[in-house]
């Protein structure tokens, strides 16, 4: 099937005319007239079909991509970026009541003060003095603690300070809120106890991630587990009353391997897309 079009008015013209040779010309600007042939109605419905598919496809992958936004709880106070020189300046002031007194006594004396945490070994009065002359530094741990939180945010996590819903718990992590809650009392246990609680959380994140997706149920990694004196102190405690037996394995991995500070992130890269 063929149909004249005018090469100017580029439509098919409604009225048609004949020059004095006989050329079908166009009535609107007298321009003869050009043969063109036709779509097939064929190929149009198939170009049509085409369209559709390419549209619902694009429909179907934005759904599937698309982010939900955490609902935080009416206790929970969001950590956003802006805050992380408040978070820092707290873990400051906690660190400094880790470092050692000496107090002079009335009688001549001198009496050595420290915190020690329940797994350190006790420290001799000689040690003691080497930390009053060089304090311990917690770079590792702050360091740790910022490339967390960028990989967390970066990946669609909400850290949030707030009560855990287990009592007793210095953190969790809630994949189908896509929520990393911290009891608000962490941090004023100094930067080495802070750092242990995001690197726990964090892989459970990563745990959530080898299931399939960030708001995933979290499965095991394959991580090494250790069962140390203080792991199982920890999987004894009331907080962990009922656990099922994968659950208590999440929950070995993630103490197993907390103080590895750099590991919560390799994870998070490695499992969770951005």
């Amino acid at each position: 099937m063929s149909i004249d079009r005018c090469p100017a008015c580029r439509s098919q013209p409604l009225r048609t005319a004949r020059s004095s040779d006989g050329t079908r010309i166009c009535h609107h600007c007298g321009r003869p007239l050009q043969t063109q042939r036709a779509p097939s109605p064929l190929k149009a419905l198939v170009a049509l079909a085409v369209f559709a598919a390419v549209g619902a496809a694009a429909i179907t992958a934005f759904s599937s991509t698309q982010t939900f936004k955490a609902q935080p709880r009416p206790d929970d106070r969001p950590l956003k970026p802006a805050n992380d020189s408040a978070l820092m300046a707290v873990l400051d002031q906690a660190d400094e009541s880790w470092r050692p007194r000496a107090q002079s006594l009335p009688g001549g004396g001198i009496r050595y003060t420290y915190k020690r945490r329940q797994d350190d070994p006790p420290l001799d009065i000689e040690q003691i003095k080497l930390l009053i002359l060089y304090p311990p530094r917690f770079d590792r741990e702050r360091a740790a603690i910022a490339a967390q939180l960028g990989e967390l945010r970066s990946r669609g996590v909400l850290v949030v300070f707030g009560p855990t819903r287990k009592a007793g718990a210095a953190g969790e992590w809630e994949p189908r809120a896509g929520i990393l809650r911290i009891r608000p009392d962490v941090p004023a246990k100094g930067s080495s106890e802070f750092a242990k609680v995001i690197n726990h959380e964090a892989i459970h994140v990563a745990q959530s991630c080898r299931s399939g997706s960030l708001r995933a149920m979290p499965q095991p990694l394959g991580l090494p587990t250790a069962s140390t004196p203080a792991v199982e102190r920890f999987l004894a405690s009331p907080v962990y009353a009922g656990l099922s037996a994968n659950q208590r394995l999440l929950e070995r991995e993630a103490y197993s391997n907390q103080q590895q500070l750099e590991l919560g992130v390799a994870l998070l890269r490695a499992n969770c897309r951005r």
